[in-house]
C-alpha cells in the first residue's frame, strides 16, 4: 500500500503526514508517561519563585505539550519532504533554463508520481524543441541547395531548346525533314522541361510545409488495385508482368488519399523506368495492426549499398541511370519520402540479385492534427535531406 501511495504526490505527501503525524503521537505518549517527572520540574521551578505548584502545573503543562507537538510534526514533516522539494527545485531550474534557450537539459526522472512524469515530459519538450530548430536549419540549408540544383537542371533543357531554336532561326533554308526533326526535339525538352518545373513546384509544397494535408477514410488495398490497373498500359508497353498480394481483402486508414496515391505511383514509375529488364513487378501488401507495409519489388540493375543512403535524396540519380532516356527528374523518391514522413511513416530501400524492394510502412490510425517528431520507427525525423 505504500508503495501505491507513493506512486502520486498528493499521496506521498499524504503518507508524510502520517508519518508525522505518529510520530508525534509517540511523542507525546511518552511524555504522558513521564508526567511525573514533569510535575517535579514544575513543583521545582514554582517553590523557587514562591508560586503555587499547582497552578504552574495546570497552566503550563498543556502548552508545553502542545508546542513540542506541533514543532515535533512540523520538524518531521519538513525533513520527510525536503526529498521532493530538492526535486521540485531541480524541474523548477531546469524550466528556468529552457526558457532561456538552453536545450541541454536532462532532469532526473525519479519515481513515477506526477513530479516524475512532469520531469520526462520536460526532456521530451526539450527533445522536441531541439528537433524543431535542426528540422529549420536543415531546411534553410537545403533551401539553398535546391537553388543551385534547379538552375543546373532547368538550364540543361531550356540551353537543348534555345539550340535548335536558334539553329532554325539562323538557317531558313533547311529542308523539311530536318526542320521537322528539329522541331519535334525542341518539343519533347520543352514537355520535358515542364514536367521538371511541376515536379518542383510539387516538391517544394511538401518538402517546405506548403501543402496542407486533406485526411480522410480510404481503403488501401482498393487505392493499390486501382493504381495498379491505370498502369497496365504502361506494364504492357515495357512488357512487364505485375502481381499484386495482400493479406487483407480491406483495410481502412486515414490520410491524404491524393499524396498516398502519388506516393505508391512514383514508386510504381521509379520501378518501370528502372527495372523493366527484369520483366516483373511485385507489389505486396501486409498489415499488422496498426500499421500497414507496402513493398514494390522490381528485378532490373542491382543498386550499389553505398548508394542506397542518398536514393532519396533530391535531384539524386544512381551512375547507371544518369541518362535522358530514363527522362527522370531526380525527384520521385524525395516526393516519395516526404509523402511517408508527412504521415509519419517511413519508406527503405534494399537492393540485391533477389530484386529491389522499396518498403513503406504508414499507421493505419494516422492523426493529421498531430506534429510528427519521430517516424513510424521511433527516429527523429528533425532533419530535411
Amino acid at each position: 500500500m505504500r508503495d501505491e501511495l507513493r506512486k502520486s504526490y498528493r499521496g506521498t505527501t499524504f503518507l508524510n503526514i502520517a508519518i508525522s503525524a505518529g510520530l508525534t503521537a509517540l511523542l507525546l505518549l511518552v511524555m504522558v508517561e513521564n508526567l511525573a517527572l514533569i510535575e517535579e520540574a514544575f513543583t521545582a521551578l514554582a517553590a523557587r519563585f514562591n508560586v503555587s505548584s499547582h497552578a504552574i502545573i495546570a497552566k503550563y503543562t498543556a502548552m508545553l505539550m502542545s508546542l513540542l507537538g506541533i514543532l515535533c510534526f512540523g520538524g518531521m514533516f519538513l525533513i520527510l519532504q525536503s526529498s521532493q522539494a530538492k526535486y521540485i527545485r531541480q524541474i523548477t531550474q531546469a524550466m528556468d533554463e529552457l526558457s532561456k534557450g538552453n536545450l541541454n537539459i536532462d532532469v532526473p526522472v525519479v519515481g513515477d508520481d506526477e513530479l516524475a512524469s512532469l520531469a520526462s515530459s520536460l526532456n521530451t519538450m526539450a527533445d522536441d524543441i531541439q528537433t524543431l530548430i535542426e528540422r529549420e536549419r536543415a531546411t534553410e540549408k537545403s533551401k539553398n541547395e535546391l537553388i543551385t540544383n534547379v538552375a543546373h537542371d532547368l538550364r540543361t533543357p531550356l540551353t537543348s531548346i534555345l539550340g535548335y531554336l536558334e539553329l532554325l532561326e539562323a538557317r531558313p533554308d533547311i529542308d523539311e525533314q530536318t526542320r521537322q526533326k528539329y522541331i519535334s526535339i525542341a518539343c519533347m525538352k520543352a514537355k520535358h522541361l515542364q514536367g521538371l518545373i511541376e515536379e518542383l513546384f510539387g516538391f517544394t509544397k511538401l518538402n517546405y510545409g506548403k501543402l496542407a494535408l486533406r485526411v480522410s477514410e480510404l481503403d488501401i488495398v482498393q487505392l493499390l488495385n486501382q493504381l495498379i490497373d491505370e498502369f497496365y498500359p504502361v506494364f504492357d508497353n515495357n512488357g512487364i508482368e505485375c502481381e499484386f498480394s495482400t493479406n487483407v481483402q480491406e483495410l481502412r486508414m486515414t490520410a491524404d488519399g491524393a499524396l498516398i496515391a502519388r506516393l505508391f505511383d512514383n514508386l510504381i514509375n521509379n520501378a518501370v523506368k528502372y527495372g523493366k529488364d527484369g520483366k516483373m513487378l511485385i507489389v505486396k501488401l501486409n498489415y499488422a495492426e496498426p500499421v500497414v507495409t507496402i513493398t514494390v519489388t522490381n528485378f532490373g540493375a542491382v543498386i550499389p549499398e553505398e548508394e542506397i543512403p542518398y536514393l532519396f535524396n533530391k535531384f539524386y540519380r544512381t551512375e547507371k541511370s544518369r541518362s535522358s532516356t530514363t527522362g527522370g527528374t531526380g525527384l520521385g523518391l524525395a516526393i516519395a519520402k516526404n509523402i511517408a514522413e508527412l504521415h509519419g511513416g517511413s519508406i527503405s530501400c534494399r537492393s540485391s540479385i533477389k530484386g529491389t524492394d522499396f518498403e513503406v510502412k504508414l499507421r493505419t490510425d494516422f492523426d493529421g492534427d498531430r506534429e510528427n517528431f519521430k517516424n513510424i520507427d521511433g527516429e527523429n525525423d528533425g532533419t530535411v535531406d
